[in-house]
């Protein structure tokens, strides 16, 4: 804009000028072949300034019409894009106001337009459909996001993660296979990311490969994000395989070969004593049993053991039987002795011993006006008095089961 004003300044400059130099016209002489043209200096100066304004108005036009079809291309070119990126946008509100089958819709109709974010519309869509429990769907978009992750070289740990949940959750042998795939395919980061281990232990004690389980576990401890509950769960179940397998598949001899091999902190780690001890009540072997408990249940063992030596099916506990007696005769009414000499009665089927003993535990509610059992006392204690043929009492203790708090 500042050119054109000068460009018109100069002109009217030359208006003014030129009666000055009409005495003093001087003469410009152009010959071009045959053709000769004759210009007076004013006129050639006045011709100039009308091409250099008539110039500066076409380019304006010119560069303004371009612009104009410039961005109407794009409008146009682009706008299967934006709807895409629009489609994306919704099917994130559906997700989260939990409307997936609206989402999943969405996500996979965003999917091609959006390119930059078809990987994650693929991926979304593919959770909304496992929300439905819609397999054969869920399965077509981690294929569609396989591809698409092919054709852009790019493999983003995050997204592997959330695909092996996706099949994990599917819980079938095809899913599993391919979940096992996955991360196979990603196996360096398994000891760099406590997600990807947190599933490659879940899905080693899935596919019953316990040893492999047991062999992660050891990084698992070391991880400050799994928490000990979690760890204790895996220690139960792929312990127990362990320990199951061995003395199925092969003997008892090989059985304490592996435990005596194990070392001196994983014996002592509750869970994995526990299952040892509870492979070992299965198979009726009670010497090495019996050797295991008798050192711990002679201390002062906190609740949790106590509660979990009852879940074991012991035949032969006459000599721990007699150490919880010891115990009760120096402490009459403690209840956790008097529940863990029932339990044990009730395991080795000494009937009248473990109805004596829930008898007294029941008791005691009346003199300490709190309940000093829970809802499997009670169910040990009917069936006891079952056991006895005290059909009507054992009712009467079934009504007590029923009634019981579930929190308790």
């Amino acid at each position: 804009m500042i050119r054109f004003i000068i460009i018109i300044a100069l002109f009217f400059t030359m208006l003014a000028l030129s009666p000055l130099l009409i005495d003093e016209k001087g003469y410009i002489l152009i010959a071009m072949g045959e053709t000769i043209i004759e210009l007076t200096v004013l006129s050639a100066a006045i011709l100039f300034l009308l091409f250099a304004i008539s110039a500066f108005i076409i380019v304006k036009m010119l560069r303004g019409g371009f612009k104009l079809s410039f961005n109407a291309w794009h409008t146009v070119a682009f706008a299967s894009r934006r709807r895409g990126i629009a489609n994306f946008n919704k099917g994130l509100a559906a997700y989260m106001l939990e409307d997936y089958e609206n989402a999943e819709q969405l996500f996979a109709k965003s999917a091609e337009p959006a390119k930059r974010q078809s990987q994650s519309a693929y991926l979304l869509a593919a959770a909304a459909s496992a929300k439905q429990n819609l397999d054969a769907n869920t399965n077509h978009y981690l294929d569609l996001l396989a591809q698409e992750s092919q054709k852009n070289n790019d493999t983003d740990l995050a997204s592997v993660i959330v695909k092996v949940k996706l099949l994990m959750n599917q819980a079938r042998s095809e899913a599993y296979k391919k979940a096992r795939v996955l991360i196979d395919d990603n196996h360096k980061q398994i000891g760099h990311d406590t997600r990807l281990l947190t599933l490659e232990i879940d899905l080693c004690i899935i596919e019953k490969r316990f040893e492999a389980a047991v062999a992660w576990l050891s990084a698992a401890r070391k991880a400050k994000s799994i928490s000990d509950k979690q760890i204790q769960a895996w220690e139960d179940q792929a312990y127990y395989g362990v320990f199951n397998d061995l003395i199925t598949k092969q003997d008892n001899a090989s059985l304490q070969t592996y435990w005596k091999s194990l070392g001196r902190k994983i014996k002592q780690r509750e869970a994995v004593l526990f299952t040892y001890c509870q492979v070992l009540a299965e198979h009726n072997i009670s010497e090495p049993l019996t050797e295991l408990i008798t050192p711990v249940l002679k201390k002062e063992p906190n609740v949790q053991f106590l509660k979990r030596l009852r879940t074991l099916p012991i035949k032969q506990s006459e000599p721990l039987i007699a150490i919880v007696q010891k115990h009760l005769h120096n402490d009459k009414h403690s209840a956790q002795w008097l529940s863990c000499l029932g339990h044990l009665a009730l395991m080795s089927e000494q009937w009248s011993m473990a109805e004596k003993a829930f008898g007294s535990l029941v008791k005691l509610e009346a003199n300490q006006q709190t309940k000093q059992y829970d809802k499997e006392d009670l169910r040990a204690f009917a069936q006891a008095l079952m056991a006895e043929g005290q059909h009507q009492a054992a009712n009467e203790v079934w009504v007590k089961v029923n009634e019981f708090p579930t929190q308790s």
